[in-house]
């Protein structure tokens, strides 16, 4: 497989609109790490190889162990491995990158504001977005992961 389309240097003003955005939520009270959680498994819904590559060796460099890595794609089922915090965060991302299938329920912001301030889930539904549409460039123009091209 190769790369169809190199979009940084196709659109590099457009790609550094997009990087402004995560330079933003680089400067908001959300930890680093939550938010790596959230792109990894965003990416993993979207299955985009190029992303979950380097979200989790930047959650690996961060700090966090390889079974919370592992098993960030079966949160829900990990006991206490993650925080009420994460998985309400987590909840929100796959709702919002599945929007079309199930909308965005009650329930799951209810559990959202049980952890986050109103500019905080603001924050988050900006990063759940540039997520989605980073996987969105990185699938559709077959971007390769940095790991497929180690080797």
């Amino acid at each position: 497989m190769s790369e169809r389309i190199d979009f940084h240097q196709a659109a590099p003003a457009g790609m550094k609109a997009l990087s402004g955005v995560y330079g933003y939520l680089s400067q908001t009270d959300l930890p680093l790490t939550l938010l790596e959680l959230l792109f990894l498994r965003i990416s993993q819904i979207n299955g985009c190889a190029y992303c979950i590559d380097m979200h989790t060796k930047a959650l690996n460099k961060a700090g966090i162990g390889w079974d919370k890595i592992v098993l960030t794609s079966v949160w829900h089922e990990s006991g206490t491995l993650f925080s009420e915090k994460e998985k309400a965060a987590l909840q929100w991302a796959e709702c919002l990158t599945l929007i079309a299938q199930h909308g965005a329920p009650q329930a799951s912001y209810t559990a959202l504001r049980e952890h986050f301030s109103d500019k905080a889930i603001v924050d988050l539904n900006i990063a759940i977005g540039l997520m989605n549409t980073y996987n969105r460039m990185a699938i559709s123009l077959k971007k390769l992961p940095a790991s497929a091209n180690a080797s």
